[in-house]
């Protein structure tokens, strides 16, 4: 796999039973990278170890006398020097390769889980922890793929070079080869705790960075109630923790090396003191002395890279550990779509663990007296997350939601929850979702009540040229008021055109006459179309077909709005705040605090 051919076709299925496995399983997919690079680093790596001796042999043809030995010393230095270049330069560029796209393999699989689990990763892992593993873990785990190969070409020349040393000087080979061994020895006690330190600091590290992403995604909350130095002070704890781990980390480290330069430098002095009382004593030639000395510098260049692949190993260890946590997050479903997918199912929309029913093609609005109670009918509604054992699921034209493929429960019933996202990018890239093509854009967004928007859009990019649809949108629209970002969002899932629609409060974040503005349009786009709203606002209400109330989390009763105001005191109590019943057809509730925010930002804008 080369960098031009990304990304992945199928990036396959990753081992996330553990860490390790989860590592050979990306080291077993990258195998033709790792076995190109093994070839290279294995030409670089010879290539090198032969030059001591070809050195050694020009020095012996000089103390000979011998020309003709010289030139072919020469000679044979320049081939070695093409093949270093050539090698070191093609494993240099194999090994980013490596790098590159083992990162992008975990990438497109952490995407594929995460488009999987969908609304529920957020209920089992934190979202911070989420970015945490797709950013800096991901570069950890292709860290330790791309020194693999550099280590292994390491270790078999560093095994040949000893092996050659033995046969070509015995006693000073021996001494070489015993004093690596030691070297080795020395440093695999403290790589352990090297190991277990650098996991430490790497979690501390991705709960620093769990807390920064949440805090910034909170920060208009935090400014609201006067948190920012409360939530300020604890990410500065938080920081002070990493730095303190790191530093224990670096020390460690710092020790490794200490080690991997003192020892090799006592063997090299070792082996120089024996080969000189040898060349004195006639045992030895000089020029064998400094092959055998250029030789022993050479396995020096493997202890650095056992270092490297030793604190890439130890540093992806916990990364890959948290990668294949999300990875084993798992969606519960009944099927996963084998033998194909099937058309969505028509019909009444029924939740037998409350009760409800929202008969098809009808515009159905539910109360609840917890409002909690409604986000998870919301979810449940859609299947999210499916019914766990012993709850029945939700049926669709009396076919459970949970025994359809995954792509036709979602095509069949899309949720908008209290709080939905909005991607950066254009709005035209926003609005570009998969759709039955029955509902024009503009159509959406005036439905929406979006005009307002439209126009604040414009004004605030001027490199769109006037044109709301290549205005520019931040990230989760953070530019943008409350209500619309609210509005926008709807407009998105009314542009969808769904089978069935659950919105969960569209409106709570817009103002009184916003809202009966968007209630007259989302009636008259959904006519004849299932649709489902969970609200408390008399202004939806009065435009519902159905209205179910629904206390402790089952149906009490079902009407219009008019009647249940009237005949339900709980019912009366949730939507006019227990105010009187005054007999109007639409009472309307007290304004709320973005209401009316909301309604001066509408005001401005026009």
């Amino acid at each position: 796999m080369q960098i031009k051919d990304l990304p992945y076709d199928d990036p396959g299925r990753p081992d996330a039973r553990s860490g390790a496995r989860l590592l050979r399983w990306l080291g077993r997919g990258q195998l033709g990278g790792q076995l190109r690079a093994l070839g290279w680093g294995m030409l670089h790596r010879g290539g090198v170890a032969l030059l001591p001796v070809v050195v050694g042999s020009a020095v012996q043809a000089v103390t000979d006398g011998s020309g003709g030995r010289l030139a072919g010393a020469g000679a044979m230095l320049a081939v070695l020097a093409l093949a270093v270049t050539l090698g070191d330069t093609m494993l240099h560029r194999q090994s980013v390769s490596n790098w590159i796209t083992a990162a992008a393999r975990i990438q497109q699989v952490l995407a594929r889980r995460a488009a999987r689990l969908g609304a529920g990763l957020t209920r089992k892992v934190a979202a911070g922890e989420v970015v945490a593993v797709s950013t800096g873990d991901v570069e950890k785990i292709g860290w330790c793929v791309e020194s693999t190969s550099r280590f292994t070409s390491s270790v078999l020349a560093a095994f040949g070079v000893c092996g050659a040393l033995l046969v070509y000087e015995p006693q000073l080979g021996l001494l070489a080869a015993g004093g690596l061994c030691c070297l080795a020895l020395a440093v695999l006690p403290l790589l352990p705790l090297a190991t277990r330190r650098a996991g430490r600091q790497r979690e501390l590290a991705g709960h620093a960075t769990e807390l920064a992403a949440d805090t910034v995604a909170g920060l208009r909350v935090l400014r609201g109630i006067g948190g920012e130095e409360l939530f300020l002070g604890r990410y500065r704890d938080a920081s002070q923790r990493v730095r303190t781990a790191a530093v224990r980390t670096a020390r460690m480290w710092a020790l490794i090396e200490t080690v991997q330069v003192a020892l090799p430098g006592l063997l090299l002095v070792g082996v120089v003191w024996y080969g000189t009382h040898a060349v004195l004593a006639g045992a030895l030639s000089v020029g064998r002395l400094v092959t055998v000395y250029g030789l022993v510098t050479y396995l020096l260049m493997p202890l650095r890279d056992f270092q490297e692949f030793a604190m890439a190993y130890s540093f992806s260890r916990p990364s890959a550990a948290r990668a294949a946590r999300v990875l084993a997050l798992e969606r519960a479903e009944g099927d996963t779509g084998e033998g194909g997918v099937r058309e969505p199912p028509a019909g009444e929309l029924h939740d037998p663990a409350s009760g409800l029913r929202a008969p098809e093609g009808m515009f159905t609005a539910v109360v609840c007296d917890d409002p909690d109670a409604a986000g998870h009918l919301a979810e449940r509604l859609g299947g999210h997350p499916p019914a766990p054992d012993g709850e029945p699921s939700v049926l669709l034209g009396g076919v459970p939601l949970d025994a359809l493929p995954r792509e036709a429960a979602r095509r069949a019933v899309l949720v908008q929850d209290k709080d939905p996202s909005l991607l950066s990018g254009t709005l035209a890239a926003l609005l570009d979702v998969p759709s039955s093509g029955a509902v024009e854009p503009y159509e959406a967004l005036r439905a929406a009540e979006c005009a307002d928007v439209l126009t604040a859009l414009a004004r605030s990019s001027p490199e769109c040229g006037g044109d709301p649809m290549a205005a520019h949108l931040t990230e989760r629209g953070r530019s943008l008021s409350g209500g619309q970002r609210q509005r926008l969002a709807l407009a998105r899932s009314l542009l969808t055109d769904p089978d069935v629609l659950v919105l969960d409060e569209p409106t709570s974040a817009v103002d009184a006459h916003t809202e009966a503005r968007i209630a007259a349009g989302l009636e008259g786009l959904r006519k004849g179309r299932t649709t489902v709203v969970l609200t408390t606002s008399p202004l939806l209400l009065d435009r519902a077909e159905r209205v179910a109330l629904l206390v402790d989390g089952r149906v009490r009763a079902v009407g219009d709005h008019a009647r249940l105001l009237r005949t339900e005191p709980a019912y009366r109590s949730v939507v006019a705040r227990g105010a009187p019943d005054t007999g109007s057809r639409t009472p309307i509730s007290p304004a709320r605090d973005d209401e009316r925010g909301d309604g001066q930002e509408q005001e401005a804008a026009v």
